[in-house]
């Protein structure tokens, strides 16, 4: 435990005592890569399910965004499998999300060339690179059509541009600890920002039957937390993982994600992080458990919107509501 508790000492030197749930937005469910190993995008089943409804609506998405800024979420970026839209609709998607947060969002959008990062400036904040495994044998064996140059040349291009820089990971993958120095030079060589931590989550039907366990995902995290002081740190939860969430924030984490929180808001589970939080030393941005008293159509009407985009916007909205409600009186 002695690693963890540097973690947290040097994360209380250099930040408050705070953190926030980040509500990463999907705008499609399908891929046209679909080969990293580890993905439940290169299943079969999901290629079948998902092949011809592939796109998220616009309606759909800035709902997303409309419920996590007014529940105290975080956007942690707008994401998607390859190559599902034509940039120019990315770029009015990130246009529209970036209006109604009221601030400038990330993406994780696969690498990008300067004219599109230009075209997406006047919206977005950052931009993240899903790198997944920083072992190069590694990367090359489970993701073997998402090599990490392109990415590379894309954060360095952020850079230029003035864009804040991240990347995800995910721990359990086959990484061993001696890799650490390979994530160590890469943050160090790009000047990372952010990082985005992930736990794997076995899928069926790939080669992976196990998470790793939280000794293991912490240690990364702590890691990081202690050679970078400063640097922004993201910690996904799975579903089965609620009791994480301690050691997380004890390693170092800034925030959690990567929980199916309005299938789960105010369980027993959301019960648990809160929980966790309030024992770790933190105070939550936001609630995972209480909903805002909001008239939420007055709320879309005031959007600077058309009426029909509005009026499907109100219709998802309220879906969505009435789903927690119900569950709140269960």
């Amino acid at each position: 435990m002695g690693i963890i508790q540097k973690a947290q000492e040097t994360y209380k030197q250099n930040f408050k005592p705070t953190t926030w749930f980040g509500r990463c937005i999907f705008l499609s469910w399908y891929c046209d890569v679909a080969t990293c190993k580890f993905c439940f995008r290169s299943t079969t089943k999901h290629k079948v399910k998902h092949k011809d409804s592939a796109q998220r609506s616009l309606a759909s998405i800035l709902t997303d965004t409309i419920i996590s800024k007014n529940l105290g979420w975080r956007i942690e970026f707008l994401t998607g499998g390859y190559n599902i839209f034509p940039f120019e609709k990315i770029v009015e998607i990130a246009k529209q999300v970036s209006k109604i947060y009221e601030k400038k969002i990330w993406i994780n959008l696969g690498a990008l060339k300067k004219q599109e990062m230009l075209k997406l400036q006047p919206y977005v904040e950052g931009i993240c690179a899903s790198i997944e495994t920083i072992n190069p044998k590694l990367h090359d064996e489970i993701c073997p059509d998402k090599p990490i140059k392109p990415y590379e040349e894309t954060l360095k291009l952020a850079d230029e541009l003035g864009f804040k820089k991240s990347i995800t990971i995910v721990i359990g993958l086959g990484e061993t600890k001696q890799d650490f120095e390979l994530l160590k030079q890469f943050i160090q060589k790009h000047k990372l920002d952010r990082i985005t931590f992930y736990a794997l989550k076995p899928v069926k039907e790939t080669i992976y039957k196990k998470s790793p366990d939280i000794e293991h995902y912490s240690w990364w995290i702590a890691q990081t937390r202690i050679n970078f002081p400063k640097i922004e740190i993201i910690s996904g939860l799975t579903p089965r993982k609620p009791d994480y969430t301690k050691q997380l924030l004890d390693s170092g984490a800034n925030a959690i994600t990567k929980f199916p929180i309005l299938k789960k808001f105010n369980s027993e589970e959301t019960k648990l992080i809160e929980k966790m939080i309030q024992d770790s030393g933190r105070e939550l941005q936001g609630s995972l458990t209480k909903l805002p008293d909001i008239n939420w159509n007055n709320l879309v009407d005031e959007l600077d919107l058309k009426k029909e985009l509005k009026e499907k916007i109100k219709v998802k909205v309220n879906s969505y509501i009435e789903k927690i409600k119900k569950k709140n009186t269960k």
